[in-house]
């Protein structure tokens, strides 16, 4: 056993950490031909190197979306192949999972909606449920198997009115994280708005009281504890798509 002492980051220093290894990998990664057109480019914060890994990214996102299908489904799993315990992940400590009042809790509706009206959330578990076991893929190298269940994401928007020709689904969420669906994905019949984990009520540390489920995405773009949900056309970003990670994040 290593008698070196553990490091333990804050949280501003460990958002630091995880995009200077992106930025990293990135550009380790470009091929011989953009190397050669980067040359003599530093590595500050919006250089050209930048300005080419966003190009990039934005590329990949409509290689990602063209080859997304709605009909396929990601894989599912037997009760026995269930993760126990569960990671908690978070881009701040466990400690800091946010302590929310049910009793003042309201989904906020917004955007290209009819019914703008807020949802509490016995109202949600009225709506029809749908179960699954799947994986969550993290993008720090790690997975694990969950039993998730609650509204279809679609039944929901279709509920509200959305106007399902618009291209986003945005989420804010009540611990100041946001992100954000393409409007396929959203519709996905694996994608859902989660009110429970593991047959009980979904637990603070895994998004209480609702969270997003889509299997068909990387775990980062899975939003917790969602308190609006907005419909639009203008890409509403993400907490780490906005620091640059791949917006799609499909798998």
């Amino acid at each position: 056993m290593s008698d070196k002492p553990k490091i333990i980051l804050e949280p501003d220093q460990r958002k630091q950490l995880v995009n200077l290894q992106r930025r990293l990998v990135l550009r380790l990664g470009l091929t011989l031909g953009a190397v050669s057109m980067l040359t003599g480019c530093n590595l500050q914060d919006g250089d050209q190197v930048d300005k080419a890994l966003w190009a990039m990214s934005r590329w990949n996102d409509r290689v990602q979306a063209w080859l997304f299908s709605g009909d396929k489904l990601a894989q599912t799993y037997s009760e026995a192949q269930i993760t126990r315990p569960f990671r908690f992940n978070a881009f701040y400590p466990e400690y800091n999972v946010p302590d929310i009042d049910i009793s003042d809790y309201r989904l906020e509706v917004s955007g290209k909606v009819e019914k703008k009206a807020p949802w509490t959330l016995d109202q949600l578990k009225q709506l029809p449920q749908s179960a699954q076991i799947t994986r969550l893929i993290c993008i720090e190298g790690w997975s694990a198997i969950g039993q998730w269940s609650g509204v279809p994401l679609k039944t929901f928007l279709q509920h509200v009115g959305a106007d399902l020709t618009a291209k986003y689904v945005g989420f804010k969420c009540d611990d100041r994280y946001y992100s954000s669906l393409d409007m396929p994905t959203a519709l996905h019949p694996q994608t859902i708005l989660a009110l429970d984990f593991d047959k009980k009520p979904l637990p603070p540390d895994f998004g209480y009281p609702l969270r997003l489920r889509a299997p068909t995405k990387l775990g980062f773009k899975n939003a917790k504890h969602i308190g609006a949900i907005f419909v639009t056309n203008e890409n509403p970003g993400g907490y780490w798509e906005d620091q640059g990670y791949n917006w799609f994040s499909g798998i």
